[in-house]
């Protein structure tokens, strides 16, 4: 029988819906029609002999005691489970153990061209039960007017033995009667007492259902393996969802319960979304062997994942606790590993992380397609010869012809013979950037099996999540670096702005990037630019170099180095499209063309009021777009109101449900190579694509 406790958690003022379903599950577990008009009665919906009616319209359906549970659960029903039956006491098993967005899709196997529909539904049979027991099937089925199949005549008085003796010497149809094509079959997985077909005429809980039509086939296919269930059947429905029946082996229905509550967790958080109405013992699943409409329904695959439930539950502790062994100096200490490859001597390992940084202008970008070209081809850059690889040049901000012509215009100006262009691969997301948790997953899923030496990011501004102020978001930025850097075993090399004026405010060159000490603390090496005064200086520079460009400036390089000695500070010469190293020490007498040269500098916390500007002129002066998104500028929405007031020359605008800071004089803006044009209705201004 229900457990009428439920109902008081649930307001008769539900749902239509909710209400039917309510009335039906009653129905279904025995009750009268009295308990549901009871309930109805204490709602302000209720209408006189409403219950008694619908009652007697009800045919036989799949909502049962478990939908109601499901119901009251949705409004805050919180069983007290017994706390030997529920022992989840070890908090590892609340760990994420698997990131979805790592798991690729995987393609479904099909039914073989030799399928034996007969000889996988008696594999089916006996396997799931025993001889004596009885099992519950339903062939018989009415059609909704909407389209879809319910069952109409269940059978549940049927040993296995019998059905399996009729399989063996007869036909599928001699076993269990003419099949319906068109809806398929259902059968209850586990075994039943004979006299009924609901939880409480379960006699053995052996498996339970997970099954989800919520994603594509393929990533279920592929998350029911990664999450190492103990699955004796993966079943295919003949439709949207693959059905998997996963060993439990209750000793009771509590116990079931607990277990399967367990499983449904563990699978919401690995992005399964199993359907909750699958959670009760009694539940139909798909029967093998068995057509629905063109499809089969089939096994897929048998005894996948961990041998039995408590198998399982190991290998989830001992995955949740996945940080690296212990080690004792001692094991070590006379067999020391070889530290890793110098892919830059002297300043960067092969699977380390590299920050350059710089203010605007600076020429970072250059600067690391010189690298790339130096990494691939196994050379010099500004004095240090690269250990040759490939590499992964990711250009978030020029357009594709540009960033092609840029290479070919450094290679060409250094005098290199293109012999290794096939070690430099290039990823052109301008305007398809993707946030760096979710580009993360795609560059490992694309290129872990490349052997990559380096993955060049160019810049980080474009795939930041989260506040770049804020050292708890920056850090888990940042832990995507180290994702990608352990995953594929590359260096990460990536390319950040200065805080506008933060070369002269902070004597630290580490601390000069722009949002919070994060930046200055996570890279193995920060190399960072500072801007010279070349006035006066650029003559002998121009005499010994008949084609320089008609601009140079000058550039001091510091290093900051976690792996290695301090390295020597490198003046360098930016003379477009490449930094030369001033071999002759022309710059050796420059100044700092910032104001603040004396080298006493602010610290890195104390954000000066003109900051917010400095950083969205940089912004703007980094890109081709007139505005830039909050999250850029590093600001909250409710700090940007207060700061892009009125007086000041920006203001904060909604284009498209994202918030932007743009000059406040301008009428259109250019966001994400899209042009918006200002509608103002009174005071109000909305922004509107200029081909609306």
């Amino acid at each position: 029988m229900i457990d009428k406790e439920l109902l008081k958690y649930i307001p008769a003022d539900c749902s239509y819906d909710e209400w039917l379903k309510v009335g039906m599950a009653l129905k279904h577990e025995g009750a009268d029609w009295t308990v549901w008009d009871d309930w109805s009665r204490t709602g302000s919906k209720y209408k006189r002999g409403e219950c008694e009616r619908k009652w007697n319209s009800f045919r036989r359906s799949e909502v049962t005691g478990g939908t109601l549970f499901h119901i009251a659960t949705s409004y805050g029903y919180n069983p007290v489970s017994e706390p030997e039956l529920y022992d989840i006491s070890n908090l590892l098993l609340e760990e994420n153990i698997i990131d979805p967005s790592f798991v690729s899709p995987e393609r479904v196997p099909p039914a073989p061209d030799n399928y034996n529909p007969k000889g996988e539904m008696l594999e089916y049979f006996t396997t799931l039960f025993e001889p004596e027991e009885y099992v519950g099937y339903c062939i018989s089925f009415y059609q909704d007017p909407d389209g879809s199949w319910k069952p109409r005549q269940t059978v549940y008085r049927r040993t296995a033995g019998d059905i399996i003796k009729k399989l063996r010497t007869g036909t599928i149809k001699d076993a269990l009667g003419t099949m319906n094509e068109f809806a398929g079959a259902y059968v209850r997985f586990n075994p039943l007492d004979g006299d009924g077909e609901n939880n409480k005429n379960v006699t053995r809980w052996k498996h339970c259902l997970i099954e989800s039509d919520k994603i594509p086939k393929e990533k279920q296919y592929a998350l029911l393996k990664e999450m190492n269930l103990p699955i004796t059947f993966l079943i295919n429905s003949g439709n949207k969802s693959l059905h998997a029946l996963v060993r439990v082996d209750a000793e009771n229905a509590p116990q079931y319960k607990a277990r399967v509550k367990e499983l449904y967790e563990f699978c919401k958080r690995s992005g399964f979304e199993p359907d909750d109405q699958d959670k009760n013992e009694s539940r139909f699943s798909r029967l093998p062997g068995v057509k629905r409409g063109n499809n089969w329904q089939y096994i897929i695959e048998r005894n996948i994942g961990a041998k039995d439930y408590e198998a399982w539950k190991a290998w989830r502790e001992d995955m949740a606790d996945d940080l690296p062994a212990d080690v004792t100096l001692s094991e070590v200490w006379n067999n020391m590993p070889p530290l890793k490859e110098e892919l830059i001597p002297g300043i960067l390992r092969v699977g380390h992380k590299m920050l350059l940084a710089g203010p605007s202008k600076a020429g970072k970008s250059f600067l690391l397609i010189n690298l790339a070209i130096s990494i691939a081809e196994g050379v010099d850059w500004l004095g240090h010869k690269c250990r040759q690889g490939r590499v992964c040049y990711i250009n978030l901000e020029l357009d594709s012809a540009s960033c092609y012509h840029r290479f070919k215009e450094i290679y060409q100006r250094r005098g290199l013979k293109p012999n290794n262009l096939q070690n430099i691969t290039i990823m052109n997301l301008r305007g398809r950037a993707k946030p760096m948790d979710k580009l993360t997953p795609i560059l490992i899923h694309r290129h872990k099996a490349t052997s990559y030496a380096a993955v060049i990011i160019d810049p980080i501004y474009k795939v930041i999540t989260g506040d770049e102020n804020n050292a708890t978001e920056m850090a888990t930025f940042c832990g995507y670096f180290d994702r990608l850097a352990t995953e594929m075993n590359v260096s990460v090399i990536y390319c950040h702005h200065h805080s506008k004026g933060a070369s002269g405010k902070y004597a630290n060159a580490a601390d000069r990037s722009s949002g919070s000490g994060v930046f200055a603390r996570d890279p193995d090496a920060i190399l960072d630019l500072r801007e010279l005064n070349v006035d006066g200086l650029t003559d002998k520079y121009r005499k010994e170099h008949q084609d320089a460009a008609a601009e140079l400036t000058g550039w001091e390089m510091n290093g900051t180095l976690r792996e290695f000695p301090p390295m020597e500070t490198e003046r360098l010469w930016f003379d477009y499209p490449m930094h030369v190293v001033d071999a002759n020490n022309y710059l050796g007498v420059a100044t700092y063309s910032d104001s603040g040269s004396s080298g006493r500098g602010t610290g890195k916390g104390q954000k000066q009021k003109t900051d917010w500007f400095d950083t969205v002129e940089e912004m703007l002066e980094l890109g081709t777009d007139t505005a830039v998104t909050l999250k850029q500028v590093g600001i909250s929405e409710s700090n940007a109101f207060k700061k892009f007031s009125k007086e000041t020359d920006y203001e904060v605008i909604t284009v498209e449900d994202i918030k932007l800071v743009h000059k406040r004089k301008d009428d259109k803006v250019l966001y994400m190579g899209k042009e918006y044009k200002r509608l103002r209705r009174g005071n109000i201004s909305t922004w509107l694509p200029t081909d609306h």
